[in-house]
């Protein structure tokens, strides 16, 4: 699939796979950045993607950010739409420092991952009942 990408600091890599295994693609800072403790900041990730007809895009924190930086993605996960890709439209990664000492997050630093998904829309039926049997809610299956 080719997608299109602008890079706002060309000196900064490309969004790339790290292995022949991997999901995601990695997402850089494009900044210095530091995080006061217990806050939330937007780090600048260099990149407008044109995301594919019928995709949306799914970024994550890097599975080492909360164990290497003491950061977390504030909002757990990031969607971005197919039409989320306006010239000033750079995507941020919403980092929340939950330690009690100042973060640096350095320029070129990998700090999220995100991968394309293929999505369709709902036509929503409206209908009066179910016709399958309730489970019992949350924690029904034991």
């Amino acid at each position: 699939m080719q997608v299109d990408i602008k890079l706002i600091d060309k000196t900064l890599p490309l969004p790339e796979y790290k292995t022949p295994g991997a999901v995601c693609f990695d997402l850089y800072s494009r900044t210095d950045v530091t995080i006061p403790p217990k806050s939330l900041i937007l780090i600048p990730l260099n990149v407008i993607i044109k995301i594919p007809k019928g995709y949306f895009l799914l970024m994550a924190a890097r599975s080492s950010l909360p164990v290497k930086k003491g950061l977390m993605a504030a909002n757990s996960i990031g969607i971005f739409d197919e039409d989320f890709c306006g010239e000033n439209d750079e995507w941020r990664f919403e980092a929340y420092n939950f330690t009690e000492s100042l973060v640096e997050v350095k320029r070129g630093e990998r700090i999220a991952q995100a991968t394309l998904i293929k999505f369709d829309r709902a036509n929503f039926n409206h209908v009066e009942r179910m016709s399958d049997p309730s489970r019992g809610g949350i924690g029904s299956t034991g």
